[in-house]
C-alpha cells in the first residue's frame, strides 16, 4: 500500500453522480483525533459514519435521478485502514476509501481531499535545514529561530 493520509473531520468528498462537493462530519465518535494540535476539531473518520454525515448533505444535483438535488447518504464504506479499530469499532477511512450510495450504488462517493492540514510548530523550525529553508523563504532567518524563546521575543516586541 502506498503511503496515504487517514481521512479527518472536514474532508471533501464527492459522488460521481453529483455536481458538488461535500464535507465530512464524523458523528459517530468523539474520542480519537489526528493532524489537530489541540485535539478538538479533526475527529478521525471511521466505517461507522454512515447515513448522512456529511455538513450540507447533498452533492448538488444527481445525474441519477433526472438531475434532481442529491441527498447524500452513505451504506458502507470499502477500502479502509483494517490494522486499527477505533473506540467505537469502526476502521479509519483512508484517502481512497470510497462510500456506497443507495441511489449511486457502490464505492460511488470518493474523498477528493483528506481533511489534514500542516501546522508549524518550533519543532519544524528546528528540523528545517537553513540552506533549504533560506532558499524556500529568505525573509526568515533560521539562525534568529534557534535563539532561547525570550530573546525570539524580544526582537519581536522591541
Amino acid at each position: 500500500m502506498a503511503q496515504e493520509h487517514l481521512v479527518v473531520q472536514g474532508a471533501t468528498c464527492q459522488c460521481n453522480f453529483g455536481t458538488a462537493t461535500d464535507k465530512l462530519k464524523v458523528l459517530s465518535q468523539q474520542k480519537e483525533y489526528a493532524n489537530d494540535q489541540n485535539s478538538a476539531f479533526k475527529l478521525i473518520a471511521n466505517t461507522k459514519d454512515l447515513g448522512t454525515t456529511f455538513e450540507k448533505n447533498t452533492f448538488g444535483s444527481c445525474s441519477k435521478q433526472n438531475n434532481r438535488v442529491c441527498t447524500a447518504v452513505v451504506s458502507e464504506w470499502k477500502h479502509y485502514f483494517e490494522e486499527v479499530v477505533l473506540s467505537n469499532g469502526g476502521k479509519i477511512l483512508l484517502e481512497n476509501s470510497k462510500a456506497t450510495c443507495p441511489i449511486g450504488g457502490p464505492e460511488c462517493i470518493r474523498i477528493v481531499l483528506h481533511g489534514q492540514s500542516a501546522e508549524l510548530s518550533k519543532q519544524n523550525f528546528k528540523n528545517a535545514q537553513p540552506a533549504v529553508a533560506n532558499a524556500l523563504n529568505p525573509a526568515v532567518d533560521l539562525k534568529e529561530m534557534d535563539q532561547p524563546e525570550e530573546d525570539i521575543e524580544g526582537l519581536i516586541f522591541q
